[in-house]
């Protein structure tokens, strides 16, 4: 427990552009700002900084404005930018460094994307895999539309694309297992 509380220390004092190169394992120099990555994110649309901003926005120390954006949170971490990029910069490594900043000093822009997240990994971790039907129910509650796509669930329920009762892997106590072991090293919010 020390060394976890002295290495959270340290990072305290590093800036924010360091601290998120360490915990990405990416090196932001790398990026010689050629735009391929934006050019190819298929959710850069819906996005305040394109990929390749919020990276220079970290390269000019301006780590906060980039801590602030709701891009982080829309990254879908499907590669697209990573395979594109000529210097191989694992982009999806670094957004997803910026969320966890973001998330420990309570900037989280993106509100439906935390809940979703926690709903997906508590039913992993219930059922050792994803219950789709929980999944949706538990997020449109917990987002405030209950009724969102209730339309569709007649649907689903009738071709068997979806299962009111939840299926439960084999060793579901091994998932649960790997859950407990990621919160006791600090990496589990939910």
């Amino acid at each position: 427990m020390e060394r976890v509380e002295l290495a959270g220390a340290l990072r305290e004092n590093l800036p924010l552009k360091s601290q998120v190169e360490a915990a990405s394992g990416v090196t932001l120099s790398d990026c010689y700002q050629c735009g391929k990555c934006s050019a190819g994110c298929p959710v850069a649309f819906a996005m305040d900084y394109t990929p390749r901003q919020v990276i220079r926005l970290l390269q000019l120390g301006l780590g906060e404005e980039a801590l602030k954006s709701h891009t982080p949170w829309l990254c879908a971490s499907c590669q697209a930018c990573y395979t594109r990029c000529p210097r191989e910069v694992n982009l999806p490594r670094l957004m997803e460094a910026v969320r966890q900043e973001a998330r420990r000093r309570g900037m989280i822009n993106e509100k439906k994307v935390v809940i979703f997240d926690q709903a997906f990994l508590s039913s992993v971790e219930r059922y050792g895999r994803a219950h789709e039907m929980g999944l949706m129910v538990q997020y449109n509650l917990q987002s405030g539309q209950p009724f969102k796509d209730a339309l569709l669930a007649p649907p689903l329920l009738l071709k068997g694309k979806i299962s009111p009762i939840p299926a439960k892997i084999k060793n579901v106590a091994e998932v649960k297992n790997i859950f407990a072991r990621a919160r006791a090293k600090g990496g589990g919010q939910h």
